[in-house]
């Protein structure tokens, strides 16, 4: 399983790579396209292909840190490390959406002539890079949020570049140069409904927040079957990353139960609440005859 999970990273770091150097390429040759043709939909594709290299060195260099081992000063190593590359790279998409629409509403109001056979080209050569890109990693979107943020940001790659060489072709055969900024808004609106979400779940996770699958007060009374409990209080349960769930509580047992008997009911708690909500860490402390709040949740 070990050598399954590092060949599998070893994989989804080669095709990152390849991704990387692929869209510095694509970006070099939109930008100077850009220029020269005058289409703000061209550079809004390139600075879009931009921020991909950036997220995907983001992604590149977190899929390299989680094989990082863990140490007295970084006890859980780099879990968290393709979390905070999907949060930075779905906050960056929403950022440059938001750029590249305001730029654009400028445009549709000022609109300058462009050279619509540079559009075509290049914007057709980001399809073909980005498709390819696309199909590199589409595989290992499903494993963690961090391939899923690289592989979102080469998707709406493009998907732009599919709709800058729709606009490209109007503007070559009809003339119609405000279709450039209004693809560009199409664009960002896009780029913004495929963030949120991520970004949503990524700063769930960052935040400690309770997994949404995972109903508190439900899992409490599935730990309080046990005849031996007495109450189940100051629970907190949050996620270290994708795979990993963490839950933290305090038991009170009826009886001054010995070491072995707890060891035994912690064994069967670990078994439920993993077959039943997936969690896969739990850090019980047993109590008997303490006075003190037993509320489930607790503000420390």
């Amino acid at each position: 399983m070990g050598h399954t999970h590092h060949h599998h990273h070893e994989r989804s770091g080669k095709n990152l790579l390849i991704s990387i150097l692929l869209n510095i390429a694509i970006t070099v040759a939109q930008v100077i396209g850009g220029i020269i043709s005058g289409s703000l939909a061209l550079l809004s594709d390139a600075l879009h292909n931009f921020s991909d290299v950036l997220s995907l060195i983001i992604s590149y260099l977190a899929n390299r840190f989680t094989h990082k081992k863990a140490s007295s000063k970084r006890t859980f190593g780099y879990k968290r490390a393709e979390i905070m590359a999907a949060f930075i790279n779905s906050a960056t998409l929403i950022v440059i959406a938001i750029v590249l629409i305001k730029e654009a509403i400028e445009r549709f109001f000022q609109p300058e002539p462009i050279a619509p056979n540079l559009v075509i080209w290049l914007s057709a050569l980001g399809i073909a890079v980005n498709g390819f890109s696309v199909l590199l990693i589409k595989k290992d979107a499903g494993n963690n949020m961090n391939m899923r943020s690289a592989y979102l940001h080469l998707l709406t790659d493009m998907m732009a570049s599919i709709a800058v060489l729709a606009g490209g072709l109007l503007m070559y055969f009809y003339q119609l140069f405000w279709i450039d900024p209004v693809l560009t808004i199409a664009i960002g609106l896009y780029l913004i409904y495929m963030g949120y979400d991520l970004l949503k779940s990524s700063t769930k996770v960052l935040m400690l927040f309770t997994p949404d699958q995972i109903e508190v007060d439900g899992m409490v009374r599935e730990i309080s079957r046990d005849p031996a409990i007495r109450n189940v209080h100051h629970v907190h349960l949050w996620q270290l990353n994708e795979h990993e769930i963490h839950l933290e509580a305090h038991i009170d047992f009826h009886e001054n139960i010995s070491i072995q008997e707890f060891d035994d009911i912690l064994k069967g708690i670990e078994e439920r609440v993993y077959q039943i909500y997936g969690i896969t860490h739990v850090n019980i402390q047993p109590e008997f005859g303490k006075c003190h709040s037993h509320q489930v949740i607790v503000q420390d």
